[in-house]
């Protein structure tokens, strides 16, 4: 399936190389738990994106001295949450419906990059798989989640 230029993708498209979008969008870029856990969206395309975040136990650790597993999640989910905006058009916005995780390997400091993908896209149900990567190229976790695309009544007010 092929699908056009969507305005919300060419606003995060503008916020990747650091220019001011020039026009506004109807989601929030970036997002207030992105901007406090320190994600940057690193690229974006139509269906995929990847968000970085540099890390350290110190802030970001668990009781064994690694980064948590729930940071991990959370920077998965971020990019998982902006590669599905670029499908979004005016009147619609979205929710995750569920989320799973494996942890592979941990993390220490280190910089972390979460890279989102279409495994499968219907009409209001889309699948993605996401890997969130360490410096040195290998998988720290794997992350698969639905997300619901929601229109009319029902994506008012979210």
């Amino acid at each position: 399936m092929q699908h056009t230029t969507l305005p919300v993708l060419e606003h995060l498209r503008q916020l990747v190389v650091g220019a001011t979008p020039d026009a506004a969008i109807h989601l929030q870029y970036p997002t207030a738990i992105s901007g406090l856990l320190g994600f940057e969206i690193a690229s974006v395309g139509a269906e995929t994106a990847s968000v970085r975040v540099s890390v350290d136990p110190s802030r970001h650790g668990n009781q064994q001295g690694t980064v948590h597993g729930g940071f991990l999640v959370e920077l998965a989910d971020a990019a998982i949450g902006t590669a599905h905006s670029t499908l979004m058009v005016h009147g619609e916005t979205f929710t995750s419906i569920d989320i799973r995780a494996a942890f592979l390997r941990p993390v220490w400091v280190d910089t972390l990059t979460a890279t989102a993908r279409t495994t499968h896209h219907g009409r209001t149900i889309t699948h993605y798989a996401c890997d969130v990567t360490r410096a040195d190229g290998k998988v720290a976790a794997t992350v698969t989640s639905t997300v619901m695309t929601l229109r009319g009544d029902a994506a008012q007010g979210r």
